[in-house]
């Protein structure tokens, strides 16, 4: 029985040589059961020897015998719980080395992941780079596409002035044409019209005369201001408004031009220096005193306002520019149409300004709600005019 037993043993650790290290554990838990297995047989075998040992020595040898048994049962005893305290720590063991393995798998998995996960940010950081490379390279382009055409248009400016300044030096200069200044139509003489004394006249002279050198001044400059103005909209590719200053500006030195005829102004000849007041009207908090030649001039500004207006916002509504008619230019020099005459320049302005906002309004909006057209011209309606300059007869 003992050969047998050993004669399987040695096929076990065959087996175990066979199968590779995958089943070592499984092939050292057979073996170890099978030197259990022959440590009970060969305690099974001395049992009976000793029993038959027993029965042929006399009786003081038995009981040394017995005792010389027990101790060796003790010791077998001793030995089989040693041998299963191995056996469990070693299953302790494997267990341990079971869970270890599980908790690396688990590690080598989160770090898989982590590496996974940090690849795919950094490859995002790298796309929002590029993307954002290639749109500071596109602005730049688009930057030196507008130097360069800013630099082409400064260049042709300046070629244009150097060939007006060599045609200017080759050709002698013509005569400036000055257009002749509007004089105002004399009221017709009525049996109860009253004139200004000589005194009074003499004031209102010294006061025009004032008014006009005031005015060409501010007219050279506004006339400057408006060229910027309109180069400024020319870079902002708003055709229509730069349409609209140019026109604008081309009216403005029209008049300068028409400033210069009055220094040699027939005033007596001009019914609104002597003609006495017949309306007064609130500016600024205080009062004024006006003929019908200052109230006619002061309803043409509350219209010319109205009409310059209203061509204004119809071309920023043209461009698809933003409502805004304090930031028109119009807006903001107000003396298209003033001649200088009868009433202070700030005055004028003031009432454009009024009738611009409400035309810039109607034409940004195209509507009709403060004036309506009439024959290709924008005008203001009567009642709101009456409204605005809210005048009051003197008589």
């Amino acid at each position: 029985m003992t050969f047998g037993k050993r004669a399987v043993l040695a096929s076990v650790v065959s087996t175990m040589a066979l199968a590779g290290t995958s089943g070592l554990v499984r092939a050292q838990d057979a073996r170890n059961d099978d030197d259990k297995h022959q440590k009970q047989d060969q305690k099974q075998d001395q049992q009976k020897q000793g029993q038959e040992q027993k029965k042929e020595q006399p009786p003081g040898q038995q009981q040394a015998g017995e005792r010389q048994e027990q101790r060796q049962q003790q010791h077998q005893q001793e030995r089989a719980q040693q041998q299963e305290e191995n056996q469990a720590a070693r299953e302790k063991q494997r267990e341990q080395r079971q869970q270890q393995q599980a908790q690396q798998q688990q590690d080598r998995a989160r770090q898989d992941e982590n590496q996974a996960r940090q690849l795919a940010e950094r490859q995002r950081a790298h796309e929002q780079a590029q993307a954002q490379q290639a749109q500071r390279a596109q602005e730049q382009q688009r930057m030196q596409v507008q130097q360069r055409e800013h630099q082409q248009q400064q260049q042709q400016q300046q070629a244009q002035r150097r060939a007006t300044e060599q045609r200017q030096q080759t050709q002698p200069p013509p005569p400036p044409r000055v257009e002749p200044a509007p004089i105002p139509q004399p009221v017709p003489p009525g049996g109860n019209e009253r004139r200004l004394s000589q005194a009074r006249q003499q004031e209102l002279i010294a006061q025009q005369q004032a008014r006009w050198q005031q005015y060409g001044e501010r007219l050279a400059q506004q006339e400057r201001l408006a060229q910027q103005q309109a180069a400024s909209v020319q870079r902002q590719n708003r055709r229509a408004q730069y349409a609209f200053l140019q026109r604008y500006y081309d009216r403005l030195r029209q008049q300068r031009q028409q400033a210069l005829g009055y220094q040699s102004y027939n005033y007596n000849s001009d019914p609104y220096f002597y003609s006495a007041p017949i309306y007064r009207y609130s500016y600024n908090g205080r009062s004024y005193d006006t003929s019908q030649y200052g109230a006619n001039l002061l309803q043409e500004a509350v219209n010319n306002g109205y009409e310059e207006g209203y061509r204004a916002g119809q071309a920023d509504q043209q461009d698809g520019w933003r409502f805004g008619y304090r930031d028109s230019w119009a807006y903001q020099d107000a003396n298209y149409g003033y001649s200088g005459l009868y009433v202070d320049q700030s005055q004028y302005n003031y009432y454009f300004r009024q009738g611009f906002q409400r035309g810039y309004e109607d034409g940004y909006y195209r509507r009709s709600q403060y004036g309506q057209n009439v024959n290709g011209t924008f005008q203001i309606l009567a009642s709101l005019v009456s409204q605005i300059l809210n005048l009051r007869s003197l008589r």
